[in-house]
């Protein structure tokens, strides 16, 4: 892997991932400890998790909802789960965005990322308006067709994909939705 700019912002696991396992959080804090020289477990579980945090997008209050109730719902129990991955890219080809525009690779970053055990693949997304609407708000049809048809390529590449409604991730009852459906996701996995 090859990172051409801001190599300092890219997270890169570079160790196999057990398809018995999956890759769970247990495997990323070790490597994250590991790469980053923190010996002590508290901290490079702290530090891990604050730095996937900050990948996330400061404008969107859902996402950090759905990350935060994610590690928070499960507690003690997060070491052996599969680890919540933020903003992670399918790939990222430089000459691609030079042939196709800057937009181009925009529909291969996923939301999240879960590695569950047997080679499951699942991406969970938040979509706000931006998905389906213009600036002024107005339905953008055009728009809803690209990020339908992102969701085709991504499913046919052998991923599970799972949509949030922004508003389902607001007011009182949205840390428990959120813990729900992951209960669901990996009863649904054998986990």
């Amino acid at each position: 892997i090859e990172i051409a700019s801001n190599q300092d912002e890219v997270l890169v696991y570079d160790r196999p991932i057990n398809p018995a396992d999956g890759l769970r959080w247990c495997d990323l804090q070790a490597w994250w400890s590991e790469s980053r020289g923190i010996s002590e477990p508290e901290e490079a579980k702290k530090t891990l998790f604050n730095r996937l945090r900050e990948s996330l997008p400061h404008d969107s209050p859902p996402q950090q909802l759905l990350f935060d109730g994610f590690y928070r719902g499960f507690g003690k129990s997060i070491p052996n789960l599969p680890a919540l991955l933020p903003e992670v890219w399918l790939h990222w080809d430089p000459k691609t965005i030079q042939e196709r525009g800057i937009h181009a690779l925009l529909s291969f970053r996923m939301d999240f990322l879960l590695l569950p055990p047997r080679g499951v693949r699942v991406v969970v997304e938040v979509d706000g308006k931006q998905h389906y609407a213009r600036e002024d708000g107005t339905a953008d049809p055009a728009r809803y067709a690209k990020m339908v048809a992102a969701d085709r390529d991504l499913k046919l590449a052998g991923y599970q994909v799972f949509r949030f409604g922004a508003a389902e991730l607001q007011g009182d009852t949205a840390h428990d939705r959120v813990k729900r459906f992951f209960e669901t996701v990996f009863k649904t996995y054998g986990i």
